[in-house]
Order: C-alpha cells, then sequence, then structure tokens
C-alpha cells in the first residue's frame, strides 16, 4: 500500500503493521489508523506515528523508558481487555514527543502513554489516574542530571 505523507512523501508501507487506536488519540479521536515509522538510524530512539488516513499528521514518538527508567504504571483491566492483551511481551510503551525548536526543550508525556498490543496491532492512548509523571517530562534536562550523578 502505498501511503501519501506531507513529512516523508510517498511510501510504501504494509497494511498488516496498520495500528488501530479504537479510540483515536487524545484530540484526534477521529483519527484511528497509524503506521509507525522506524528511524533508520538505530541509535537515535525517535520514531515517528504517522496517520495512515491524514497525510498531514505525524508524532515523534519514542519509548518513555529510555528517558526514566524507573517509569511504572499498571495497565487497567478494561484496557487489556479492548487490547486483547496475552502477554506482557506483547505490550510496547510509547510517549508522543514535543519538540520545539530548541531541541533542548524537547519533552515527553508521561501523563498519556500509548499502550500497544504488538501482535494484533491495536492500541490505546491511556490517561495516567494520578499527578506521578508530567505532561512535559523534559528528556534532555533529566538525562543531564542523571549523568551527573
Amino acid at each position: 500500500m502505498i501511503l501519501n505523507t506531507r513529512h516523508f512523501g510517498k511510501i510504501e508501507i504494509d497494511s498488516e503493521q496498520i495500528l488501530t487506536f479504537e479510540d483515536g488519540l487524545l484530540g484526534f479521536e477521529s483519527i484511528r489508523r497509524y503506521i509507525l515509522i522506524q528511524n533508520p538510524d538505530k541509535e537515535i530512539p525517535f520514531h515517528w506515528l504517522q496517520a495512515v488516513d491524514d497525510p498531514d499528521l505525524a508524532f515523534v514518538v519514542t519509548i518513555p523508558f529510555l528517558f526514566k527508567e524507573d517509569y511504572a504504571f499498571d495497565i487497567p483491566d478494561k484496557v487489556i481487555k479492548q487490547l486483547e492483551i496475552k502477554n506482557q511481551e506483547d505490550v510496547v510503551v510509547y510517549s508522543i514527543a514535543v519538540v520545539p525548536e530548541d531541541i533542548k526543550k524537547m519533552t515527553i508525556n508521561l501523563q498519556g502513554p500509548l499502550i500497544i498490543n504488538g501482535k494484533n496491532k491495536k492500541g490505546k492512548q491511556i490517561v495516567l489516574d494520578d499527578n506521578t509523571y508530567s505532561l512535559k517530562y523534559r528528556i534532555f534536562q533529566e538525562t543531564a542530571q542523571a549523568a551527573q550523578k
């Protein structure tokens, strides 16, 4: 399948790799199908979540545990059921990143992780109930502080 995108031009995607977010993402509830575009540079931990049905919409995403090792939360039982999660190994967690002009001010959303069942390609963005994690976690500030310890 050929996908015409604003940021990547025309790309060929495997329709079996399309991720379905039945409820959409926060603020984008009507857009439900996405494809994960891996960064070709394996050293860079940022990827793109490209909307299949909106060529202009793409989010920068990353694995949050790379920047906050103690990041932990429970996936609600209703989400486990909705995504048909059978094994913990099938779960992939991403955070949406915000990339400002000053790259040192980049943040990731730890409050609203994306939960994906890698087996059946079903996903859901959840909102964590408590205020333990930030909506705008500054990754470079935190990484620099950790390196100084």
